[in-house]
């Protein structure tokens, strides 16, 4: 049998004493915590076990002796050491000595109770008290049994050494009657700022939680569920982040402390993505407001929606007449070409009526980057896309009218096989068909077929012109999505503290010789950076379809897809 006995580094030098910490019956393992050093009263040490256990629920007991071999040849307390094992009957003890300057350690068992003491093979492994304390554990995304297992019994180290920090945070120039040697932070008195400012963001959280819930009250009031106000809120992406990030913000100031340590780094990582967000918000608006670049901005605005509206009318007047040398149908290319002709009149006339306020509405959008970059871009998808309304115009009508031509040529082609569609049966059956029916079928089914090209053809160009439009607002909102969804105060601890986010365990050999002790040395494997992210990657909701690529433009040109930046009332987790 194995006999495993973890054994905190900062303790390898401490006086000679009595080991305290946990035994693992199941794993036949002993995790030590501290080392009580001489003299000590066994009924105080025992009382303050006690008191241990009560606060930390963690089964603390005495596992054995420590022994520092240059302390014990001048005090003489080896007797003393193995008399303890009578007082405190822990089954079986440790006994752990340092021989020397030797960098090999001495580690037996002793059981008094038993009548058929077995020789047991003893592993010393050595842990970080600290790392080990602050690290979280997390379970291996194989979920093989067998790795399973490993990490259920690295757990069981871990989380006694995570219960136990009320013993390591114990001031170190308190003067107690117990003297204990373990990793120990830098007291009581550098943690009263932390205490301060802990204390004083509970009336901050307070009002912060006051003041969300009168917003959240008002946004969900009868008043924004009336159809104009409800459409504006399910159709702009601006109203979709800013209540992406009042859930943020309620979540933030909630009271409720946190239960696990994913919720922890949630409440972190929401935190942080927030800072980092109305930073680069502000940084934003600085640089727009210095050097009146709003001013420079509203003055090139115009000429560029004149500009794209020019090349629009020379784009239509080239459909209009004999495109890539083909043959149109010349009523209906007029008809059409006169269409939107007329729809871009109307575009130019209202972009010069609001000319004289574009100068005063981006110095109000402006200011709403101190809510943060996302908010800006999402104003900059918003603006995008009212800009491009006529565009979209377009690729409603030519798709309407290109579906509506698709659908009554396969219609007419079921009509020339004797098919029919079933509208209750949901499918396609056979049926007999008349002279004039077949007649009016085929007089409707040619006229379709030859003016599909002409349809096709201005469908084809807007729904490129569409394209390119979607593709712009996905980039924005990609960008949007990876600052909302990014778990930076993650990564950054992946980064500066690698430790803290521990994926197992490896152990590096120091000694082995026969007749002693295996030495290890347990070393903390960090979670990789993909890892990272897909662990804790924050929800957010969807500013574009969750499709592929492929499939959006698959959709945009079957004239599937009439809003393709969003899908109506649709999130994603």
């Amino acid at each position: 049998m194995v006999l495993k006995v973890f054994f905190p580094s900062c303790c390898s030098s401490a006086d000679s004493g009595i080991l305290i910490g946990r035994w693992i019956s199941e794993q036949s393992s002993a995790v030590v915590l501290a080392v009580v050093h001489f003299p000590f009263i066994p009924v105080q040490v025992k009382q303050y076990l006690g008191e241990l256990q009560r606060l930390t629920k963690v089964t603390v007991s005495v596992l054995g002796s420590w022994s520092n071999s240059k302390q014990e040849k001048e005090e003489g307390l080896s007797e003393f050491l193995e008399d303890l094992g009578t007082i405190f009957s822990h089954e079986p003890w440790i006994q752990i000595s340092k021989e020397g300057d030797s960098k090999f350690w001495s580690c037996s068992t002793l059981q008094k109770q038993s009548k058929n003491p077995k020789e047991e093979e003893i592993i010393l492994v050595y842990y970080d008290q600290r790392k080990v304390m602050l690290s979280h554990l997390h379970p291996p995304l194989d979920t093989a049994d067998g790795r399973a297992e490993d990490a259920s019994k690295l757990s069981a180290i871990f989380n006694t050494v995570a219960r136990s920090r009320v013993l390591f945070m114990t001031d170190r120039y308190d003067e107690g009657p117990i003297k204990l040697t373990h990793w120990q932070s830098d007291g009581v008195e550098a943690s009263i700022i932390v205490e301060l400012l802990k204390q004083a963001s509970v009336p901050a959280c307070m009002l912060l939680a006051f003041l969300l819930s009168l917003v959240s009250g008002i946004c969900r009031s009868r008043v924004l569920k009336f159809w104009p106000l409800s459409f504006l809120w399910s159709k702009l992406s601006t109203c979709e982040q800013l209540g992406h990030r009042l859930q943020h913000l309620q979540v933030i100031s909630s009271n409720r402390k946190a239960q696990t340590q994913t919720q922890l780094m949630r409440k972190a990582n929401i935190f942080v993505s927030l800072l980092i967000d109305v930073a680069l918000g502000i940084l934003l608006m600085s640089w727009l407001y210095r050097k009146n670049r709003i001013g420079h901005l509203a003055d090139t605005l115009i000429p560029v929606a004149d500009h794209v509206a020019e090349e629009l009318q020379d784009l239509l007047q080239w459909l209009m007449g004999a495109p890539a040398g083909l043959k149109m149908n010349r009523a209906l290319d007029q008809v059409l070409g006169r269409f939107f002709l007329y729809h871009i009149h109307l575009w130019i006339s209202y972009i010069h009526l609001m000319s004289p306020f574009i100068e005063m509405i981006l110095w109000y959008v402006g200011l709403s980057a101190c809510l943060g970059l996302t908010v800006a871009l999402c104003i900059l998808s918003d603006i995008i896309a009212l800009l491009t309304f006529h565009i979209y115009c377009f690729y409603v009508y030519g798709a309407r009218l290109y579906c509506l031509k698709i659908y009554g040529l396969s219609s007419l082609w079921r009509l020339f096989r004797g098919k029919k569609w079933n509208v209750l049966r949901q499918r396609v059956d056979s049926c007999s068909y008349d002279l004039d029916q077949l007649f009016i079928g085929t007089l409707l089914f040619t006229i379709l077929l030859f003016l599909l090209p002409t349809t096709a053809l201005y469908y084809l160009v807007f729904t490129l012109l569409r394209l390119l439009v979607v593709i712009v607002q996905g980039l924005i909102h990609l960008l949007v999505d990876l600052i909302d969804s990014l778990p930076l105060y993650s990564l950054i601890l992946r980064l500066c503290r690698s430790y803290r986010l521990a994926a197992g365990v490896k152990f590096r050999v120091l000694e082995q010789q026969d007749g002693k002790p295996l030495r290890l040395l347990m070393q903390i494997n960090p979670l990789s950076y993909s890892a990272v992210v897909q662990t804790y990657r924050l929800p957010t909701y969807s500013c574009y379809p969750k499709d592929s690529w492929a499939s959006l433009c698959k959709k945009l040109f079957l004239g599937e897809l009439i809003y393709p930046w969003k899908h109506k009332g649709e999130k994603q987790d």
